[in-house]
């Protein structure tokens, strides 16, 4: 029976917004994981069937399909294809989705998932500025809604009775854990360096040291006065590339690789786009459901942070339990390089069941438009 394995990953480090790497092209972002790729593995790129890469804002400098034009700067031979893919945040997510069908539907045997964004170059809400993106019939069934991500993250606090407060100390956990996995070189492995005028760019930059519950009180709210959420309780903007090498067991063995994990199942689910980010609730209760695991089977998951209110719902809904929830820290405090995040958190989550001997590991994505993936790993034996 055919499986789908990942055998490496690798990712930059996070850029916070106009930070270190704003001046890198996100096309020569994109290249570079995929290099690394190739020198860590020693696999040759003519033999990679298929590049799926997630990219966001595809306009300007993402505008001509990211995901081809990194193949050509990465130098990899002419005849290697490349397909962008866009499902809002977790479009690198839905890649390594569509990566693990193709090899285990026997399609292709040796395919690269990923994605890339700079947010530095095109911000976020860019393509709104040059039309309406959800036209009027879709709007008028939800009473006129913009579908407006802050105002989701606001709706769902407030349905599962978040305070400020709350909210705010698991900010503040986040950038505790994040601080605490970069001093215990959790990343060091994972984390390929990118070049930059001011010398080799290695840690992910948005984290805040001392973040506590008091410090973010004093930030102002985004949704008007009586809002929950603000800067601080928000996912960052910022840079940031990742790729993993999806194969069979079989052709892992044939090309001298060894496997870290297992893919083994994924889900994707539409819910309400007014709520917009409640999706990985149902996400996960569904995988759940296909795989016949239980919540306390998983070792780890993570949960992306687009704002404190997602993770806190999900809790609230599955019973996870939180010492296991974006043990890493997440967006909150390393940032959310929207079209790479499905990549990177992906890449922390397999690096983070081969450190610590877990064997389960799920990752879920809540997205723009009230839709979300989730995704089952499991580690295998070095």
């Amino acid at each position: 029976m055919r499986d789908a394995v990942i055998v490496e990953a690798v990712r930059t480090p996070i850029g916070k917004r106009n930070g270190a790497l704003a001046g890198v092209h996100p096309v020569d972002l994109a290249a570079l994981v995929l290099r690394e790729l190739v020198t860590r593995t020693g696999v040759d790129p003519a033999l990679i069937e298929d590049v799926h890469f997630g990219c966001v804002g595809q306009l300007g400098d993402q505008s001509s399909n990211v995901a081809r034009f990194a193949i050509l700067a990465a130098g990899w031979p002419e005849h290697v294809p490349g397909v962008t893919i866009n499902r809002a945040c977790g479009s690198s997510q839905q890649a390594i989705e569509y990566a693990a069908m193709a090899v285990l539907s026997g399609q292709q045997d040796l395919v690269v998932a990923g994605g890339v964004e700079s947010m530095s170059r095109i911000p976020l809400g860019a393509s709104r500025q040059s039309g309406e993106p959800y036209g009027a019939t879709a709007r008028d069934r939800y009473d006129g809604s913009d579908f407006n991500q802050i105002t989701g993250a606001e709706l769902i606090a407030r349905r599962w009775g978040f305070g400020r407060r709350e909210l705010d100390e698991f900010s503040a956990l986040s950038h505790e854990r994040g601080a605490a996995a970069i001093d215990a070189g959790a990343f060091d492995t994972q984390v390929v360096a990118v070049p930059t005028e001011a010398g080799p760019f290695t840690v992910d930059q948005g984290l805040r040291r001392g973040t506590t519950a008091d410090t973010l009180a004093a930030l102002k709210p985004v949704a008007g006065p009586d809002g929950l959420h603000h800067a601080g309780s928000s996912s960052q903007i910022s840079d940031g590339a990742a790729a993993l090498l999806i194969t069979t067991s079989e052709k892992a063995r044939e090309l001298g690789l060894t496997p870290i994990a297992r893919y083994v199942a994924g889900t994707v689910v539409g819910a309400n786009p007014v709520e917009v980010l409640s999706g990985p609730i149902p996400a996960t209760e569904k995988l759940l459901a296909k795989t016949g695991l239980s919540i306390d089977d998983i070792g780890a998951f993570e949960v992306n942070e687009a704002f404190a209110s997602v993770p806190l719902a999900w809790l609230a809904e599955t019973g996870a339990d939180p010492k296991r929830v974006n043990p890493l820290g997440g967006a909150i405090a390393l940032g959310h390089p929207l079209g790479a995040s499905g990549a990177i958190l992906m890449t922390r989550l397999i690096n983070h069941l081969r450190d610590h001997g877990l064997r389960y590991g799920l990752q879920t994505m809540c997205e723009g438009g009230g839709t979300a993936n989730a995704t089952l790993v499991e580690l295998l034996d070095a």
